[in-house]
């Protein structure tokens, strides 16, 4: 269960660090490269809340493997992608077996596993999250060295090994009677699809008014409102339709496709705002970090990702300690002790953050930040779901995973914001000031360098560096990203601190908060077999 989650986190992470070699190899544009990157997590976050329903009506395990098929042919199309158009394409179809696989894992372990158990499963099920989002920057840099091609392909046969083990290892899954609401469905992948693409393109494409046009296929998005508070506006419409469908189909008994009685129980309605601000001040540093590492000190991808691997080896040591400490530190507890250490690691980087920083305090930092990953990621999932009835699990995994994704991509969104702003407004300064060698630009120069380094997201400062009438305003670029990167540390910190707040809000009613594992016993034997 926990591998097939690292393979669907992984390729979001790992295209960011392979897009250059595609780029070169295929003769794409910028539009399309964007479009490479982004399609699969629009995708998947629009499909969430059905595959947690569907995993209800036909049984987690069957959804599960169907969504490794999926994901497999769909990796193999993308290995052996000829144009950028099918490459596109192979990532949108991706997108659909991820979301058939995220929530039905976690359903999967929560019916799986009692008692003590239970904390376990959930301890790895999480680690593996966080180790696999670190992971990927440095599977990419490795294998781009090889082929872009191999970072799709080396896919196919580890999606075989986990469909065997689920195979031979889990039992098949409950079905329900029920059906799916097909207006619902569409709804919810309208909102939740427009939703994630405000997030994502506001940044490029403005958030009030049309900075950047927008390409697709032959439409091109000029001017007027921007794109994303279109989408943020049709998103909010029918997420509010939806919502009033599920209220209504729910009271009359008409097989909702997300139970809105669900956010009646105070574990679950709390637990997931407590996810959601854990996405907030997770994922988006991991956005901005390698980018600093790469640019601002100079590392290789593949150098930036084995800088990465401090955080995933923290994540999974955090995972073998939760299993000596389930039976006295209960699930809300180790929550609360994962975000100090998170936070704490995130203060600790935004303090050896420099444009000469040396390797090992960034990979302590990195490390006391995965530990924390791997306490509260894994366990805050426990808690949410802990008090959901048995027939609501795939309904509640699929919300949970939503609040996760949205989590991340509002982080991503916020803390890209925020970094390049910084970045911008700290060179402007840098390069207008009297401590600038040669007395300092005029305003309009600034501008023209501050724009070549934001567009290139910091990627044009080796080029100035090796050019010695640049090489100053290329120092001055590194001092403004490690700026960047401070603040973003700090942001984040915060984020993570508020995270904390809000689980002294959460009270599981099932045994999470004592300790003593949760009620999913039974589970498993109710309703027909596959």
């Amino acid at each position: 269960m926990s591998l097939g989650v690292a393979l669907i986190v992984v390729d979001l992470t790992i295209v960011n660090v392979i897009l250059a070699p595609v780029i070169e190899d295929l003769s794409i544009g910028s539009v399309e490269a964007q479009w490479i990157q982004e399609s699969y997590a629009l995708v998947f976050a629009a499909l969430l809340l059905l595959a947690g329903r569907l995993s209800d009506l036909y049984g987690a395990r069957r959804l599960f493997l169907a969504g490794l098929l999926v994901f497999g042919v769909t990796s193999m199309l993308a290995a052996a992608a000829p144009n950028g158009g099918l490459l596109i394409l192979a990532r949108f179809l991706q997108g659909i077996g991820g979301a058939m696989i995220l929530p039905t894992s976690l359903a999967l372990v929560n019916a799986t596993f009692t008692g003590r158990a239970r904390g376990q499963a959930f301890a790895v099920w999480g680690s593996t999250i966080g180790a696999a989002a670190a992971l990927g920057p440095l599977l990419g840099g490795w294998l781009a060295d090889f082929s872009w091609r191999w970072a799709f392909g080396v896919n196919l046969p580890l999606v075989a090994v986990i469909a065997a083990g689920v195979l031979v290892l889990l039992p098949a899954s409950p079905r329900r009677p029920g059906r799916v609401d097909v207006l619902g469905s569409a709804l919810s992948a309208v909102g939740l699809g427009a939703l994630a693409f405000a997030l994502i393109e506001g940044r490029s494409h403005g958030w009030l008014r049309t900075t950047e046009p927008l390409h697709l296929g032959g439409f091109v998005w000029r001017d007027g409102p921007s794109p994303a508070l279109v989408a943020f506006a049709a998103s909010v419409l029918a997420l509010g339709v939806f919502w009033r469908r599920q209220a209504v189909l729910g009271r009359n008994g008409g097989g909702p496709l997300m139970d809105v009685r669900l956010f009646t129980i105070p574990s679950f309605r709390n637990g997931n705002v407590v996810t959601l601000l854990v996405g907030l001040g997770e994922f988006g540093i991991i956005a901005v970090l390698p980018l600093w590492l790469q640019f601002a000190l100079g590392y290789s991808a593949f150098e930036a990702g084995l800088a990465l691997a401090a955080l995933a080896v923290g994540s999974f040591c955090a995972s073998g300690a939760s299993f000596a400490i389930t039976a006295s530190v209960p699930a809300l507890g180790q929550v609360r002790i994962g975000l100090l250490l998170e936070a704490a690691g995130l203060v600790l980087l935004g303090l050896v953050a420099a444009t000469d920083s040396a390797w090992l305090p960034i990979a302590l930092a990195l490390f006391l930040y995965g530990v924390g990953v791997g306490f509260a990621t894994a366990q805050v999932t426990n808690v949410v779901l802990v008090d959901v009835p048995a027939e609501s699990a795939g309904q509640g995994s699929g919300v949970q995973s939503a609040a996760r994704e949205l989590g991340s991509a509002l982080g991503i969104a916020l803390l890209t914001t925020l970094f390049f702003s910084t970045l911008a407004s700290g060179l402007r300064e840098r390069l207008t000031g009297d401590g600038f060698a040669g007395g300092g630009l005029t305003a309009r120069e600034a501008e023209q360098f501050g724009a070549v380094v934001t567009d290139s997201a910091g990627s044009a400062i080796p080029a100035l560096a090796a050019d010695p009438r640049t090489a100053a305003a290329a120092d001055a670029a590194r001092a403004a990203m490690t700026n960047g990167l401070e603040v973003c540390s700090y942001v984040c910190a915060g984020l993570l601190v508020l995270a904390l707040v809000a689980t002294l809000f959460v009270a599981p009613a099932n045994g999470v908060e004592t300790g003593q594992g949760a009620g999913t016993e039974g589970r498993a034997e109710d309703g027909p077999r596959e």
